[in-house]
């Protein structure tokens, strides 16, 4: 790549840099190395409570498999039990397993939706995901501004 720009891959500032980015890569997508419903089951607990459980404002980054650039937001996750509940960390780092890999939105908002309600049974679950695409921002259109929000539905968030 450095030699496709003109670039001298020899020059000082440069030597280290394929490193680097591999380093970078890997760390941007461990989430392949990870199963999101052992996260969820590493902490499931029998309860019953029945109402809403909440997690906002969740960061997080992950790299559009389009053009390799980052985009970045917050995702919210709620669930109404049905018999099972997981640590309120489990829900984030479920998040962050599925966006620390080559990702589209839309893809994301549902695999994080799916395993929820795959791996816990609630009686229904809901995402939002509200991120910013550098690849939106810093190239083609331009849009400094714009975010994308994004939604998936499982159960009783579909009929009420």
């Amino acid at each position: 790549i450095l030699k496709l720009l003109g670039e001298d891959p020899d020059r000082e500032g440069l030597l280290n840099t394929p490193v680097r980015v591999a380093k970078a890569m890997n760390f941007l997508t461990m989430g392949y190395g990870q199963n999101p419903c052992e996260i969820i089951n590493s902490a499931k607990f029998r309860e019953e409570y029945k109402q809403m459980v909440i997690v906002k404002d969740i960061e997080l980054y992950s790299m559009c498999e389009h053009h390799m650039l980052p985009f970045f937001g917050k995702a919210h996750v709620a669930y109404i039990p049905d018999g099972y509940i997981t640590g309120l960390s489990k829900i984030a780092r479920v998040v962050e397993a599925y966006a620390r890999r080559l990702q589209v939105q839309e893809r994301l908002t549902v695999q994080i939706r799916d395993t929820i309600q795959d791996c816990l049974s609630p009686m229904g679950v809901a995402v939002v995901i509200e991120a910013q695409h550098m690849c939106m921002q810093i190239r083609g259109v331009q849009k400094q501004h714009s975010v994308t929000t994004t939604s998936a539905f499982t159960g009783i968030f579909l009929s009420n």
